[in-house]
């Protein structure tokens, strides 16, 4: 495993961490859909990895409580990142997700999770999403740090996007910013480096899952970018799909740690054997970013 750290929260984390949503179990949106028991598994073999960070959110289905149930006796061998604002719906078949930026969702949400997780602390809270205004104006802010005051919550960040990212780094109060990237969706490659720069720490989301034909949950527009780029022309030494997508994600310089989400077995063992061999080399990183930028 390669070790970053965490921006200034001091956490050394794998570069590769895991990213719990597929783990949401049934009558959620219907795809990846994991037994209990098979959760149990695959948590634990997560661990077994090596693996150290782990990211959920409470409207993840039971995601929270199968990690509870399944790895709460291992507590110490990982980090523990959930989200807030999460004003969900559980209906029959589905889950309706939705976002609300009021004190009493945020407070319901970490109760809830902690209990869910088994867990009397969770080392990093993030909201899920959120502009700048919106979660000052309710005071939302001034909570989670209220949270890392008393200790159940050790350190706070946000999972967010452009365009709200530039005025939520100028608060100066995240310490982790979660944004999404990859070769395919490029989109916030500067604002990564801005914000590590300001000594934020990042997590990377859809590092393999947002683009390409061997994703586990396909988005076509983004299979699009793969073809019209020809990215296949660069794969060489039995390089897949995946690893060259997963490598490049890791070649960016600020990439503290990607939340790889998968439930298969194969593809967790291949992701760590990609993530171990480390960055691209550089030529290869600036031939996919001019390609894909051509576009």
């Amino acid at each position: 495993m390669i070790y970053r750290t965490l921006g200034k929260t001091g956490l050394l984390v794998t570069q590769l961490g895991y990213g719990t949503m597929g783990l949401r179990g049934p009558n959620t949106w219907g795809v990846r859909v994991v037994e209990d028991e098979a959760s149990e598994r695959f948590l634990n073999l997560v661990l077994d990895c090596g693996i150290n960070f782990l990211d959920t959110a409470p409207d993840y289905g039971v995601a929270e409580e199968r990690i509870g149930r399944a790895i709460s006796s291992r507590r110490s061998e990982y980090y523990l990142a959930t989200k807030c604002g999460c004003a969900y719906i559980q209906h029959d078949d589905h889950i309706e997700i939705k976002h609300a930026w009021r004190p009493e969702v945020v407070q319901r949400n970490l109760e809830t999770s902690l209990t869910r997780m088994e867990t009397d602390y969770v080392d990093l809270l993030q909201f899920h999403g959120g502009d700048a205004e919106s979660l000052q104006q309710a005071g939302l802010i001034d909570q989670l740090i209220r949270f890392r005051e008393e200790g159940i919550v050790r350190h706070i960040g946000i999972s967010t996007k452009l365009p709200d990212l530039p005025d939520l780094l100028a608060l100066g109060v995240f310490e982790t910013f979660q944004v999404a990237y990859s070769c395919l969706a490029p989109v916030h490659h500067d604002i990564i480096t801005e914000a590590a720069e300001a000594g934020a720490g990042i997590i990377i989301r859809g590092g393999i899952a947002h683009g390409g034909p061997d994703a586990e949950i396909q988005r076509p527009a983004l299979n699009d970018v793969w073809n019209a780029a020809n990215l296949e022309d660069l794969l060489t030494d039995g390089m897949t799909r995946a690893e060259l997508i997963l490598r490049y994600t890791l070649s960016h310089p600020h990439c503290d740690t990607a939340i790889v989400g998968t439930c298969n077995e194969d593809h967790l063992r291949e992701n760590i054997a990609a993530a171990a061999k480390g960055a691209l080399p550089e030529e290869l990183v600036q031939e996919i970013r001019q390609r894909v930028a051509a576009l």
